[in-house]
């Protein structure tokens, strides 16, 4: 199965890669790894979408799973899937055993066996550079692990990078001076080195060869340019440059406009990033994600303009331009839900801003539809409970809130701001005991959130 790249990709991958890779850009982390996930189902040897994949589940994992106890269930929760995952490779049946390992990978994308078996799979199927991609992302979690250099050095060879496959044994050989198979491993990989030649001798024959070269060099620092945290002034300059480049040699590329749009925003030239996105959306009309993207530059343009405001002691003409940028968010928000109906995520979005403004009973209409989306059910719930409390429709709310609670498993921050405010409702409609056993479920897992410790001593204390 030989790597494709996104320009020779059906219409219908594309699509699916740039709402995920779009959707990533804003922190919308499930959406992402859902449009990724998708576009690989479709084309499996599209690593580019591997790599935003992998970027989006670690995010997601790095933030959700923090402790042991939540790293364990996760464990358990995989094991159904593991077992599949492992007669998929030992059979050999590459294609399965990749789908099957990018399960694995969803569930926990960092867990060492999960990435040595999807590098397997990955050779099975054909694709090296889709092993070594995965390796070298256990390489940097885990760079004292003799087990992932080694299996990385091999895939290197097999993706014929052989240079990187001597660091890695080199590496092990450091580490473990009189392991016979890491020192075999590392001469193999060099005679095999010596044979293959030096690629600049190479080059020096040959005129084509050299400027490959030089082209591959280029790339290699504009990829390390694009993948650093931190990026210099210099290295945003050299990116927009080399951006605008591809737009002029590929036009109708528009991840191309949406990565120079990003830069120029990295630089605070908002007027150029707004300009671009712009030009985006005309080839582009009715794309959701672009429009989002827009609004979001519009809106660190009005951040930047009244942080210069309030710099230069202009309050009032700060103040001024926070009323703007309140109406702007207001506005843009109304827009985008009426022309996209069925957005449930702008629903919500739109929802809370209504409550946040005491539209009480069209922020209600929003949460009702909102609520259709699983992965809104929990919030919208909750929302349309603060509504009904706000109209003192007491009984209702508490109704919301109890199907909330309901649908949540785990004491997430969620779950505990639903148990509040039923224990809050309980308090208003006078069952005091009824209050009690809601902020004691709280207590029992956080004694530190909001007034909980003040809530439950006062609840002894009466009874003293």
């Amino acid at each position: 199965m030989a790597e494709v790249t996104l320009d020779v990709v059906p219409r219908k991958v594309r699509d699916f890669f740039n709402k995920g890779f779009a959707a990533l850009e804003h922190g919308r982390l499930e959406y992402a790894i859902d449009m990724l996930s998708h576009c690989l189902e479709e084309e499996p040897a599209l690593l580019q979408a591997r790599k935003f994949l992998r970027a989006a589940e670690i995010q997601k994992y790095k933030k959700e799973k923090t402790s042991a106890i939540a790293r364990i269930l996760s464990l358990v929760g995989s094991l159904p899937a593991y077992v599949p995952a492992i007669v998929a490779v030992k059979s050999g049946k590459g294609a399965k055993a990749l789908v099957a390992t990018d399960r694995l990978l969803r569930n926990n994308p960092l867990d060492r066996r999960y990435m040595k078996l999807f590098a397997d799979a990955a050779e099975l199927a054909a694709l090296p550079e889709a092993a070594v991609q995965i390796l070298e992302i256990a390489r940097e979690h885990y760079p004292d692990d003799g087990a992932v250099l080694e299996c990385l050095g091999r895939h290197y060879q097999l993706a014929g990078e052989n240079k990187k496959a001597i660091a890695c044994f080199e590496k092990l050989c450091e580490m473990n001076p009189n392991n016979p198979t890491a020192i075999k491993a590392m001469k193999d990989a060099m005679a095999l080195d010596s044979l293959e030649g030096d690629g600049w001798a190479e080059a020096s024959e040959d005129g084509g060869s050299y400027r490959d070269l030089i082209k591959d060099t280029g790339e290699a620092t504009r990829l390390e340019q694009e993948a650093k945290a931190v990026k210099t002034s210099k290295d945003v300059d050299n990116l927009i440059a080399d951006t605008i480049e591809k737009i002029k040699a590929e036009p109708d590329n528009i991840n191309y406009y949406r990565a120079l749009s990003r830069y120029y925003g990295q630089k605070g030239e908002f007027d150029d990033a707004v300009a671009t996105l712009a030009k985006a959306l005309k080839m582009a009309p009715g794309d959701p994600e672009l429009e989002h993207a827009l609004s979001d530059l519009k809106i660190s343009r009005f951040n930047a303009e009244i942080e210069t405001l309030k710099a230069d002691g202009r309050e009032e003409e700060a103040l001024a331009k926070e009323t703007e940028r309140a109406q702007f968010v207001f506005d843009s928000l109304q827009e985008r839900v009426a022309r996209y109906p069925n957005d449930l995520n702008l629903r919500y979005e739109f929802g809370v801003m209504l409550y946040d403004n005491d539209y009480v009973n069209e922020a209600i209409q929003q949460f009702q539809m909102s609520q259709r989306n699983p992965k809104l059910r929990a919030d919208s719930l909750y929302h349309l409970a603060m509504c009904f409390k706000h109209k003192e429709q007491y009984d209702l709310a508490f109704n919301e809130l109890e199907k909330a609670a309901s649908d949540l498993t785990r004491m997430d921050k969620t779950k505990k701001d639903i148990c509040y405010a039923l224990g809050e409702l309980s308090e208003l409609m006078g069952k005091r005991e009824q209050a009690a056993d809601y902020f004691k479920q709280i207590y029992q897992v956080d004694i530190q959130y909001r007034d909980i410790a003040d809530k439950v001593e006062q609840v002894y204390n009466k009874g003293q």
